[in-house]
């Protein structure tokens, strides 16, 4: 094996090309050392993408492996980065919102309730957003969710090749998108949660819409069970692989599906309610093994109780508006900017400069469908955030892919990997 002391230098003092890639090679084993002590010579190292369709993204994870079994893991992200916090950092409060829609952008519309969510605490006017929007947020962030299931699930038994669900899956999440697209205009990268509520109010024929797959999507989910649930070759491909127990998942900061197939009752919308969860009556799923089948049966579940809460929500709709009345945070109606001087400077202002939050600090989390989602906002006082952090659930949860693999075949590798339901965009954002 190659070592520091024996690599070749150039005639400048720099290192060759192959030697560089030698030089990597030994860091990245002494990594793998470090996790377990030498590794013997029989032991093989190899990679695991960042291009495997099987790492549901550009993930690379460096494998020690004995035969076919894991000995120890290495995920290597930043393939995907694209400096979103700081980006933001040098935008409007308002205009750094479309970022948000691309860090887990399987999950867009939950990620502007959170950014937004903190905005409206560092403004203080978390109290004043109507109730129709606050609403609205809950019906449409949880179609979301389960939208970003159907993804999860049909990947997920595409990897452990079941092809058909992976077809009906995308089908229904169909009827989802469309709805966005009649809410926002946008397929998925909607931004249309916005500070001091929503872009616009939903358009006529919404609820129609939301009805028609309320009734349609609860035997959808029957079929994928049917399907997957007491399947023996599913059964053999997921019980008892990638055990996590309960204190472990704890230790290693799990949380949503991942946390909850350990047996662990927190969820973020029971254990601190935002933005009317409090209203609505549902279950929080729970595994009792940690393991790959529970974790799928925790989310399968969860999409019936989401549906439960859109059904809550569009019975209850309060009328009224979807944004609060105050220019300084909110444009004014496009139909007051021909006849009033004052509606037309705020909407200047605003665009242009945007709103000054007081100085101070908040955190708020939110639980997206792969746990609890974080959003740091730090002000100064001026238009834009001095700092912007996200905790991720998909970059938590992550990391415990050595502890969930270690000792299991590298066929369920691929099985474990599925089960934690990780977007690359949540996790090097």
């Amino acid at each position: 094996m190659a070592t520091e002391e024996n690599l070749p230098v150039t005639e400048t003092g720099g290192i060759p090309r192959e030697a560089e890639l030698r030089q990597i090679e030994v860091q990245e084993l002494r990594a793998l050392e470090a996790l377990g002590g030498l590794p013997p010579e029989e032991h093989m190292v190899l990679n695991l993408g960042p291009q495997h369709p099987s790492t549901h993204g550009v993930l690379r994870l460096l494998l020690e492996l004995n035969g076919e079994t894991v000995v120890n893991i290495i995920p290597d992200i930043g393939f995907l980065h694209t400096g979103i916090e700081k980006t933001m950092e040098s935008k409007t409060y308002l205009k750094a919102l479309v970022l948000t829609d691309r860090i887990d952008y399987l999950n867009p519309l939950a990620n502007n309730l959170a950014y937004c969510l903190a905005v409206e605490k560092l403004l203080g006017v978390t109290d004043r957003i109507p109730p129709r929007a606050q609403y609205l947020r809950v019906l449409l962030t949880e179609l979301y969710r389960i939208a970003s299931h159907l993804v999860w699930l049909g990947t997920h038994a595409l990897d452990l090749a079941a092809m058909s669900v992976f077809l009906y899956c995308f089908r229904e999440r169909e009827h989802i998108l469309d709805i966005m697209e009649m809410v926002s205009g946008a397929r998925m990268m909607t931004s249309y949660i916005r500070p001091g509520g929503l872009w616009r109010d939903v358009p006529a024929g919404f609820e129609e819409a939301v009805r028609d797959f309320l009734n349609y999507f609860p035997a959808k989910v029957d079929e994928y069970e049917a399907l997957l649930t007491n399947n023996p070759l599913w059964l053999e491909r997921t019980r008892g692989i990638g055990v996590i127990s309960a204190e472990n998942a704890i230790r290693w900061s799990l949380t949503g599906p991942s946390l909850r197939g350990s047996g662990v009752n927190y969820d973020v919308r029971k254990a601190q309610p935002y933005s009317s969860y409090d209203h609505f009556e549902f279950d929080i799923p729970l595994g009792q093994n940690g393991d790959v089948y529970d974790r799928y049966l925790c989310r399968v579940q969860e999409m019936r109780e989401s549906l439960k809460i859109v059904q809550q929500a569009l019975d209850r709709l309060p009328q009224g508006p979807v944004r609060i009345d105050d220019r300084k945070i909110v444009p004014p109606p496009r139909s007051e900017l021909h006849q009033s001087m004052e509606a037309l400077i705020h909407h200047f202002k605003l665009w242009t400069e945007g709103f000054s939050p007081p100085p101070g600090e908040v955190y708020v989390a939110i639980e997206s469908p792969r746990g609890e989602y974080g959003v740091y906002l730090r002000s100064d006082g001026s238009p834009r955030p001095a700092r912007c952090h996200f905790r991720t659930p998909s970059f938590a949860n992550l990391q415990a892919l050595p502890e969930m693999a270690r000792g299991q075949m590298i066929a369920d590798l691929v099985a474990i990997i599925g089960s934690i339901d990780i977007v690359l965009g949540d996790v090097d954002r």
